[in-house]
């Protein structure tokens, strides 16, 4: 049985995903989530195979960046991203950043499901107007100046506490979300505003934004 984890930030369609997913033989859905942080918890908590993962859950974590702190922290989960956007920079940031799969909304129920039992067995689910070529060439890409960037100097739970900083909450907020101590939410700030050179909550936002690290 493959078990589905459904993030979209739209009750309604997790509501119709959910339904279509259970309707098969040889899937469930495990749990749903209507943003990033929500999602990263539901992964903890149910392990599934899959993820279909929406890009834009506004206010909040976008789905790439969920996306990198699941494969970060759960390797074996496959994500599939669920989105309109018909973009190939998005297609090609979502590959680099652990997606193994990109399929857009608008396509059939059957072409669905086919992209989830794919990625359950091993292997990747691209939307036809992207050809094989044009994604082997991205995957060969000098990726020189994503390492340089220091963003990638962060640790796993910096790059958690940033865009809650950035979105406005407090420490006690953020601290009570992710079940750490007011003092550590501090010092995660202070590095993060170290290691990126920046001097206030201003400009946290505005790096956030730059980063897309949150939708507004």
């Amino acid at each position: 049985m493959i078990k589905v984890l459904v993030v979209d930030d739209h009750a309604v369609v997790r509501s119709g995903l959910s339904f279509m997913i259970n309707s098969q033989e040889d899937m469930t859905v495990v749990g749903d989530a209507a943003d990033g942080l929500e999602a990263y918890l539901e992964t903890e908590r149910h392990e599934p195979d899959i993820i279909l993962m929406d890009l834009s859950m506004p206010p909040g974590e976008n789905g790439l960046v969920t996306t990198k702190r699941i494969k970060d922290n759960f390797p074996e989960t496959k994500v599939l991203i669920l989105t309109m956007h018909d973009d190939e920079e998005y297609l090609f940031r979502a590959l680099k950043l652990g997606a193994s799969g990109y399929i857009l909304k608008n396509a059939k129920d059957d072409e669905l499901l086919d992209a989830i039992r794919a990625l359950y067995q091993g292997e990747m689910y691209i939307y036809p107007k992207v050809t094989t070529a044009l994604v082997r060439q991205f995957l060969q890409q000098n990726t020189s100046e994503e390492v340089s960037d220091s963003y990638v100097q962060l640790s796993n739970r910096e790059q958690e506490v940033l865009p809650l900083i950035a979105l406005g909450y407090g420490n006690k907020e953020i601290a009570t979300k992710l079940c750490i101590s007011v003092k550590t939410v501090e010092t995660h700030k202070a590095n993060i505003m170290n290691k990126l050179d920046l001097e206030s909550r201003a400009d946290i936002v505005k790096y956030a934004i730059k980063k897309n690290l949150i939708d507004l």
